[in-house]
C-alpha cells in the first residue's frame, strides 16, 4: 500500500523513549519540566516569543478561541472561518457561544477568497477570522494582514497542515496574533497527539496558562500569582484550588514532550522532502483546477497533494483499486456538514462547493519515492 502519510516517530526516537523511562528513578510523565523545554524550543522555531502546549491542535483552537474571549479584545462575536477548513475551525466557535461567518477559498492556494473575505468585513464587521493554510499551500499574507488591519479584525491562524511553510522567508504562524499547530500522528511532526497556541502577546498568553489548567495559577509567573492572590483576597493554601477563569483540562505530558523535543529537529528535513515531492507531483499531473504555484521567497511544505477533477469518482476508485490511500480534500465545503446546516441553513460558496465535488488529495510524506509517485500521477493521468 501507498500510504497518505507516514509516522514520524522512528525506531531511534522509540529506543531514546525506552532509556529515558528506564531510569532508576522515573520520570515525571505528567506535564512538568519538559513541557516547558519544549514550548521554548518551539516558539523559537517559529519566531513567536510564546508557545503553548495541549493535547491535539483542536483543543489549541478551542483553548485560543476562550482564552481570546476572556482578554476583552473581541468588540463582538463574530468570527470569519474558511468554508474549505477543518471541522473544528467551525465547531470550536459554535461550542463557545460565537457567531461563524464561511467564507469562499480560492483555487491558487485554498485559503480564503480575498475578494468575498473583504465583503464579509465590510458586511459583517466581525472581530476575528481563522485563516487556514490548507495542505501547506501558502497564502498572501500581506493581503490578508492588509485586510485585517483595515477592518479592525484579529488574525488567527491554522498551520495545523502547514507547519514548515514560509512566507516570504518567515514560518505561518508567526504572523497571527495567535496560531495553531497540530501534532497529530498523521502531520508534519508527531507528539502521537498534541498541539500548539503560540503567540506574541503576553495577556493572552498567561490566560492560556490558566485555562489549560482548569483556570488555577500554577503556570504563571510568581509575581502574577501574588497579583491575582492579593486582588482576590487568597490565601496561599487557597490558592491550590482557587480557579480565576472559567477552563478545562487541556494538557499533554511530558512523555509526549519527551518526543517533541527529538521530532523539532526533523522538521526542516521533513519539509524539505515534502517541497521536493510537491513540484515533482505540480510538474507531472494533468488537468488539475487548482493553480497552485510556490511564489519566489515562498516555501510549500506540503501535507498532502490536492486535486480537483471532474473525473474524481473515478480516478478514486482507480487510486483504491491498487492499495493507494486517498481523501477527500481537507473536508470539502463545510456549509454542506449537518453540524452546519442544522443550525444555520444553507450558504452559497461556489469554490468550495467545486471542491466538494470534484477535489481529493493524494500521499506525501518524508517517505514517499519517485516510483511511488510516478505510480500515482499515472492513474491520475490515464
Amino acid at each position: 500500500m501507498i500510504k497518505l502519510v507516514k509516522d514520524t516517530i522512528d525506531k531511534n526516537d522509540i529506543n531514546r523513549l525506552i532509556e529515558w523511562l528506564g531510569q532508576d528513578e522515573i520520570p515525571r510523565l505528567t506535564k512538568g519540566d519538559l513541557t516547558w523545554e519544549l514550548e521554548s524550543k518551539w516558539a523559537k522555531k517559529i519566531g513567536t516569543r510564546y508557545s503553548v502546549y495541549v493535547n491535539s491542535g483542536s483543543s489549541a483552537i478551542l483553548l485560543a478561541l476562550a482564552a481570546l474571549k476572556h482578554t476583552d479584545k473581541l468588540r463582538n462575536d463574530k468570527i470569519v472561518v474558511p468554508g474549505l477548513s477543518w471541522a473544528t475551525d467551525v465547531s470550536s466557535p459554535m461550542l463557545l457561544g460565537m457567531e461563524p461567518i464561511l467564507c469562499d477559498c480560492n483555487l491558487e492556494d485554498l485559503s480564503c477568497d480575498l475578494n468575498h473575505l473583504e465583503k464579509i468585513f465590510q458586511d459583517s464587521d466581525p472581530s476575528c477570522m481563522i485563516l487556514v493554510s490548507p495542505l501547506g499551500l501558502v497564502p498572501n499574507m500581506k493581503k490578508v494582514i492588509e485586510l485585517c488591519e483595515k477592518y479592525n479584525v484579529i488574525l488567527l491562524e491554522d498551520v495545523c497542515e502547514s507547519m514548515g511553510s514560509k512566507y516570504q522567508g518567515e514560518y505561518l504562524g508567526s504572523f497571527g496574533f495567535a496560531s495553531f499547530f497540530s501534532m497529530y500522528f498523521g502531520h508534519h511532526l508527531s507528539t502521537i497527539e498534541g498541539g500548539f497556541i503560540n503567540t506574541n502577546d503576553k495577556e493572552l498568553y498567561y490566560s492560556l496558562l490558566m485555562m489549560r489548567s482548569h483556570g488555577w495559577d500554577r503556570d504563571l509567573p510568581l509575581h502574577i500569582q501574588n497579583k491575582l492572590r492579593n486582588e482576590n483576597e487568597v490565601s496561599e493554601f487557597d490558592s491550590l484550588y482557587t480557579f480565576y477563569l472559567p477552563g478545562f483540562n487541556l494538557r499533554a505530558t511530558d512523555l509526549q514532550a519527551f518526543i517533541g523535543l527529538m521530532s523539532i529537529d526533523k522538521l526542516d528535513g521533513y519539509s524539505e522532502k515534502r517541497n521536493e515531492n510537491f513540484k515533482k507531483y505540480k510538474g507531472l499531473i494533468v488537468n488539475n483546477k487548482i493553480n497552485m504555484e510556490e511564489k519566489e521567497g515562498d516555501f510549500v511544505s506540503n501535507f498532502a497533494y490536492p486535486i480537483v477533477n471532474e473525473n474524481r469518482d473515478n480516478i478514486v476508485n482507480k487510486l483504491i483499486s491498487k492499495n493507494i490511500e486517498v481523501r477527500p480534500l481537507i473536508a470539502g465545503d463545510m456549509s454542506k456538514k449537518p453540524m452546519w446546516v442544522k443550525k444555520y441553513g444553507k450558504v452559497s460558496l461556489k469554490n468550495c462547493e467545486l471542491i466538494n465535488k470534484h477535489g481529493f488529495y493524494i500521499p506525501n510524506h518524508q517517505g514517499l519515492t519517485f516510483d511511488e509517485i510516478q505510480t500515482i500521477v499515472s492513474i491520475i493521468n490515464e
